[in-house]
């Protein structure tokens, strides 16, 4: 694993809540709020330096382009809400290029989890009533900002547990 136990330390408590928050609004409006996105990468931005080094913290940036353009290109073909394109490339620059794989299979598994545990308790009509202003309950769509944070999250505490 390329993150260090010293980037994750810096960026964890501070990338929790917002992932927190970004799977909350999602799976209760079905929107990823700009305001979510811009303080993630607000977040890189202003602690990027310190947590990478400002030569890795430059590179990284160039993560957050690439991701961008494909997620545009993504969303124009259909196959990607914007929130959720624009929340990835907010997330890129947390993500070591060699640790891409790795991120890869924790999306995936976090992918699964999410739409299989989202999907399974809806059918609970008991979890419906505790959360009835969900739109994601009966939206045919699934929130991906559920997964996405998920995996920011799991990915950042494996380079701190790494690190211990």
């Amino acid at each position: 694993m390329e993150t260090t136990y010293y980037a994750a330390l810096w960026f964890l408590p501070f990338v929790l809540p917002i992932c927190l928050f970004v799977a909350w609004n999602d799976m209760k409006f079905m929107k990823i709020p700009n305001v979510l996105v811009l303080a993630m990468l607000a977040v890189f931005l202003v602690l990027g330096p310190i947590a990478l080094g400002f030569d890795t913290y430059l590179w990284r940036l160039v993560h957050f382009a690439v991701i961008l353009l494909a997620g545009f290109i993504l969303n124009a073909t259909g196959q990607l809400g914007g929130g959720d394109a624009k929340f990835c490339a907010a997330m890129a620059p947390f993500i070591a290029y060699g640790d891409l794989v790795l991120f890869l299979g924790i999306l995936a598994a976090s992918l699964l989890a999410a739409f299989f545990g989202h999907r399974a308790l809806r059918m609970f009509p008991r979890i419906q009533m505790l959360t009835p202003e969900w739109k994601s309950w009966s939206e045919h769509k699934f929130p991906m900002g559920l997964a996405l944070g998920m995996a920011m999250v799991v990915y950042l505490m494996m380079a701190l547990r790494q690190g211990m």
